[in-house]
């Protein structure tokens, strides 16, 4: 979001006329079957280890990464492994990736309570159709309360792989679920810390398991999709019919009819969470009958791994284009910007918007920010965006 100050007067025709940017997802998502999901995340990607393919059969096998466990010896081939059908379901944001992307895997996980039971579920998609040398976990492996620092011991895994080297047999692109099993967390459990899964990147993993509402511990849900209003466009240009041409704002777009909220301390802002994306609401004041504002695609939030989610759209509006709103001066108004989606275990991020490209106008303002945000703080925040009709008095 690139919101560039005023234009005080422009004179056309004699006429006055004014104006003026990878992962953990999760958090006790729903109830199904008697299953409750607490976090999950498509992951870290490791780069896909070498496949060799046989001639004679077509069998395809890799050996995988060596990770630091050589002092372990034990070895094991496992047996009745489980496949998740349901991968795309449960991690939508992968369709495109899992298409496309051959060169890394995936590392992805989630977390639930199941029959009496924290079951963690490693995910895993099958390079080849044998891979030998996989590493999974040991007596490492644990949750720990961040708040009473219990931890909580691993019970055993689904297939049998504790403490051991493995082999995997399955169909090539295959997504496998391997299974650990821990005590249940306390009904009062919010935060932990997940230790000793290397190979997903999980050796101190902070994770969200529940948030408070009204002094008890409930579970985070995604968010439903908000339901601001649209600006619409009123004119392709604001006086020439000419191709879009930022250091001329004659070309420029001209819209109306932005969504008004109550008066708020501008640049305030506001979050949703769904599985397919994340929707940024932020406010702003209208200082004049005619403002002129830009949203970048280098827009992106960043989380603290370094993950970026960029920007897709800004609904209603233009993206990398100036353009006018018009409405009036005092008017409160709100802008929805659409990004990748975050995962919902994730409690925080930074909203980065580059400096943009000068261009000429009264009052020229480009300027980036960098700009740290508590993800429940904007939850917390979707009350303020409530549609707020103009109140004229005269």
């Amino acid at each position: 979001m690139k919101r560039i100050f005023l234009i005080s007067l422009l004179a056309m025709t004699g006429l006055a006329s004014q104006a003026q940017t990878s992962a953990i997802s999760g958090t006790l998502q729903y109830h199904q079957n008697d299953v409750i999901e607490y976090a999950k995340s498509p992951g870290i990607f490791m780069s896909r280890p070498e496949v060799k393919q046989d001639k004679k059969t077509n069998k395809t096998t890799a050996v995988w990464h060596k990770t630091n466990m050589d002092w372990i010896k034990d070895y094991c081939e496992a047996k009745d492994v489980a496949i998740e059908k349901d991968y795309l379901k449960i991690f939508p944001e992968m369709a495109n990736i899992l298409q496309d992307d051959h060169s890394y895997l995936p590392m992805s996980w989630r977390l639930t309570e199941e029959n009496h039971e924290t079951v963690m579920h490693c995910y895993f998609r099958m390079p080849a159709d044998e891979v030998t040398n996989l590493w999974l976990t040991s007596e490492e492996t644990c949750l720990v309360d961040q708040e009473t620092g219990a931890q909580y011991r691993i019970r055993r895994t689904e297939p049998d792989t504790y403490r051991k080297h493995f082999t995997i047999r399955a169909k090539k692109d295959d997504i496998v679920d391997l299974k650990i099993f821990f005590a249940p967390l306390a009904e009062t459990t919010k935060d932990i810390r997940i230790y000793g899964l290397p190979n997903w990147g999980m050796m101190g993993v902070p994770v969200t398991v529940r948030y408070q509402v009204f002094g008890t511990w409930e579970p985070l849900d995604y968010d439903t999709i908000p339901q601001l209003r649209k600006p619409r466009v009123e004119k392709e240009h604001m006086s020439e019919d000419k191709p879009y041409d930022m250091q001329n704002w004659n070309t420029w777009k001209v819209m109306t009819d932005a969504h008004l909220i109550k008066p708020l301390k501008d640049g305030t802002m506001a979050l949703w969470r769904t599985p397919e994306a994340t929707y940024l609401a932020i406010g702003f004041e209208q200082n004049w009958t005619t403002e002129y504002w830009s949203f970048g695609h280098d827009i992106k939030l960043l989380d603290d791994t370094g993950h970026q989610y960029k920007i897709r759209e800004v609904q209603g509006l233009p993206l990398d284009e100036l353009f006018f709103m018009k409405g009036n001066a005092g008017d409160y108004v709100a802008y929805v910007l659409v990004f990748d989606p975050l995962p919902l275990e994730l409690t925080k991020f930074t909203y980065i918007e580059p400096e943009g490209e000068p261009f000429n106008a009264w009052g020229a303002n480009w300027s980036g920010q960098v700009l740290p945000l508590d993800i429940q703080q904007l939850r917390d925040n979707q009350k303020l965006f409530n549609y707020y009709p103009r109140i004229i008095i005269e």
